[in-house]
């Protein structure tokens, strides 16, 4: 399995993004995808992400900015963000918890190479 992400770039305050991420590879069900971010010498944190429930949830810092979605026959989900500011400055990677192959095939985490936003102020 693996997972693309696509989309960051550079934007000025108050622009808006788009991430995408695809899946590929034998996927027999997805459970929960997301976005988490990272910046040098931080942990890396969860952005937002759906639940195998399809309940969003999110980060109080992107909460009425971010919106994730997401199309699981397409194995692909988004992270649309809107009203950037200079702290949401990261590499983002898109992260799947999913079972691969078969239906016994056990649940494991899986992650994208990482796509880089900077929002300039």
């Amino acid at each position: 399995v693996q997972l693309q992400a696509s989309g960051g770039g550079l934007v000025q305050s108050g622009g808006s993004l788009t991430l995408s991420c695809a899946a590929s590879g034998a996927i027999f069900s997805f459970n929960a995808t997301g976005w988490y971010r990272q910046v040098p010498g931080k942990e890396r944190e969860l952005v937002a992400a759906v639940t195998s429930a399809g309940t969003s949830t999110y980060a109080d810092s992107v909460k009425g900015r971010f919106t994730v979605s997401r199309d699981i026959a397409k194995k692909k989900w988004f992270l649309k963000m809107n009203n950037l500011r200079p702290e949401d400055t990261a590499v983002y990677y898109c992260n799947a918890h999913l079972r691969g192959g078969q239906w016994y095939s056990p649940l494991e985490d899986y992650w994208g190479q990482g796509t880089l936003v900077t929002v300039s102020s």
